[in-house]
């Protein structure tokens, strides 16, 4: 019960908060120079992330009308990170489409020099995992 009464003095303090032109307009700048971040001012001031985006339209010299996107540095690099992985997954893709595009052509190759299709004839046996390999007979 006190942790709800603790709550609900929190919530009545921050909505009696109010911070000077100056403080917002210096907070602007140091978010505009890469000095602070909006987490930072949140978890510091206890300020709304939208109160903090109102203070940038209101005080930055970014010209007004134009809608800006304001991207965190680790959002940056968590997707430049992804993007590299992305490539990488493409990249082993390519690999193994062209692995498997030797394997079907030497298939093609060694049916058409035997006689015979060697994909068909090749088929191993259900495996009951009983073998410990997959060359292994086994019997049930």
């Amino acid at each position: 019960m006190a942790n709800k009464e603790n709550k609900k003095f929190q919530l009545q303090m921050r909505s009696t908060r109010t911070f000077s032109t100056e403080f917002k307009k210096e907070k602007v700048k140091d978010l505009i120079e890469k000095r602070t971040s909006i987490k930072m001012l949140v978890e510091l001031y206890g300020v709304s992330r939208s109160a903090i985006y109102k203070w940038l339209y209101l005080y930055s010299p970014m010209e007004k009308g134009i809608q800006t996107v304001v991207q965190m540095e680790s959002e940056e690099q968590k997707t430049k990170v992804l993007l590299n992985r992305l490539a990488e997954c493409e990249r082993i893709i390519g690999q193994k489409q062209m692995q498997l595009d030797v394997l079907e052509r030497t298939f093609e190759i060694a049916s058409e020099e035997l006689g015979y299709d060697v994909k068909k004839k090749y088929a191993p046996g259900p495996w009951n995992g009983s073998c410990k390999t997959l060359s292994d007979t086994c019997t049930p």
